[in-house]
């Protein structure tokens, strides 16, 4: 008698980040806005802190960019992950498929590509979702007293 096959592996866990096609990189956005967040970095020890406060693009509601194909230029310092950069990014959340990738680690269970259901990311709890402002309404110096260690997360250095 032979053994069953054994269960195919899903493609994040088989195709390396710098081969995935422009669908599969997209894909592995869970949706939980952490990194449209608004950081500040101690200037002092490079410890990077992350507020409650969101990019003007972010839509709270969605936990989406409201103008992701031109963010770019309309926000000069959003920075667009890539294959080579992804890894040297401290400041991403310690949640974010992208990350966990990099450092060779599987995904969480609540996110959508495991679990199969987009808002399983917002059920759990780690997502940005309906909790953050817009840096619009703040003043720089206001920032400070909005750093938040969310779900998932630890201060971040």
């Amino acid at each position: 008698m032979t053994a069953p096959p054994a269960p195919a592996r899903p493609w994040w866990e088989t195709v390396p980040l710098a081969e995935m096609d422009a669908a599969q990189w997209e894909a592995l956005c869970d949706g939980c806005g952490k990194c449209c967040l608004i950081r500040l970095e101690d200037e002092d020890t490079g410890t990077t802190h992350t507020t409650d406060a969101h990019c003007r693009l972010f839509d709270s509601a969605s936990c989406r960019c409201s103008d992701y194909a031109a963010r770019q230029q309309r926000v000069p310092d959003c920075v667009r992950l890539t294959p080579e950069n992804v890894g040297a990014l401290g400041w991403m959340p310690r949640t974010c498929a992208y990350r966990l990738l990099a450092e060779g680690k599987p995904l969480h269970q609540w996110h959508p590509l495991v679990s199969g259901d987009p808002e399983s990311v917002h059920r759990a709890g780690m997502s940005v979702r309906g909790r953050t402002i817009p840096e619009g309404r703040l003043r720089p110096r206001q920032l400070v007293r909005r750093i938040t260690v969310w779900p998932g997360e630890d201060q971040q250095g």
